[in-house]
Formats: structure tokens, C-alpha cells, sequence
């Protein structure tokens, strides 16, 4: 085997670890918790169907997908981290970053810096791909919570502003998707599933 399909195999072999990474989320239809694969699975089909509603209608979807299916795979080393506890996602980047040059540096050169400056433009949020990248990170954990009836926010005792503040940049991907996610988090607080405040 050469060197360069030797560090190939390396990273499948190593990334099979997210698989047992599970996230705050539960599955709509199991009550189980969600892992990192499944969400990572789940956003890049979001992502293809989605597009369309893209505030930018000439952005690079295999670019987006590249980003949805690498940018958790940092969570290996640094675990998972709910997005409104903001003291640990301050605290976690240093780790992130880490886990970033250990995992991608397994690859071969070229697909190392690929890697890790996919990883880096996804979570700087200021390229077009990016923010849709992210913003179907954002609407999937919203879409669980509201059809498993607020599980996860209940659990962390998250309120309504919460969630709106820390999602508010999907509408920077799309106004449509935005208008959308506001309507599910309304509903969730009229039928007592998130806390209004």
C-alpha cells in the first residue's frame, strides 16, 4: 500500500469514532439520542433539497457538503457542545482546533489543508457556503426538538430568546428558511414546549 492511500485508510479508520459521538438531540421517531454521523447525514440531504431557497442563488453546494459532512468530525477529540451553553463553546475552541490539526493531519497533505480550511470557513460563518452550511446545522436540532416536544431545550431549561438569538444568522442563508424556523419556534411555545421569554 502506498503512503498516501495508507494515510487515506488512516482517517476512514479513524473517523468511524463518530459514530459513537452523540449530540443533545433525540431522533423523531426513537427515543434515543442522535449521533454525529446521523446529523452529518441528515444536513447534507437538507442541504440538497434546500438549496434552492439559498438567499445566493450561485453558491457551491459540493463545497457545502464537503463542510457539513467534515465539520463535526472535531468532536471525536472535543466532544459535543450545546450552541446556547456560551461558556463551554468559549472554552471548547482551543480544543476544536486541536482536534482539528490531530484528526485532518492524518491525511495526506493536500486533503489535510482542504480539511482544515474547510473546517475553518465553516465555522468563521462569512462565506455564503458557509452560512447555508450553517444554517442547516441549525434548522436540523430545531426541526428534532420541535417533534420530539422540546426535549433537549426543557432539558437544558433553554427559553425562546435564546434559541432566536443563536439562530438568527439562518436568515443570512436564506430569508425563506429563516421565516420558517421562527414559525416552529412559535408553535413550540404555544404548545408549551419552549419556554417564552
Amino acid at each position: 500500500m502506498n503512503n498516501r492511500l495508507k494515510k487515506q485508510i488512516d482517517f476512514i479508520v479513524e473517523i468511524d469514532k463518530l459514530k459513537s459521538i452523540f449530540r443533545q438531540s433525540k431522533l423523531a421517531h426513537v427515543s434515543r439520542f442522535e449521533n454525529d454521523t446521523e446529523h452529518s447525514w441528515h444536513i447534507s440531504v437538507m442541504a440538497i433539497l434546500l438549496l434552492e431557497h439559498a438567499n445566493d442563488k450561485a453558491i457551491d453546494l459540493i463545497k457545502i457538503l464537503k463542510m457539513v459532512l467534515i465539520h463535526d468530525i472535531v468532536e471525536i477529540d472535543a466532544g459535543d457542545v450545546i450552541i446556547y451553553d456560551l461558556q463551554r463553546r468559549k472554552e471548547i475552541i482551543e480544543k476544536e482546533n486541536a482536534a482539528a490539526q490531530r484528526l485532518f493531519g492524518i491525511l495526506p497533505g493536500d486533503q489535510r489543508d482542504e480539511f482544515i480550511s474547510l473546517w475553518k470557513e465553516f465555522e468563521a460563518k462569512e462565506t455564503n457556503e458557509a452560512k447555508f452550511a450553517g444554517a442547516v446545522d441549525r434548522i436540523e436540532p430545531i426541526l428534532l426538538n420541535y417533534l420530539n416536544q422540546g426535549y433537549t431545550w426543557q432539558k437544558n431549561n433553554i427559553n425562546s430568546k435564546q434559541v432566536f438569538e443563536r439562530n438568527r444568522q439562518i436568515q443570512e442563508a436564506s430569508s425563506v428558511l429563516w421565516e420558517y424556523v421562527k414559525g416552529i419556534i412559535n408553535e413550540s411555545v404555544e404548545k408549551g414546549y419552549l419556554k417564552n421569554e
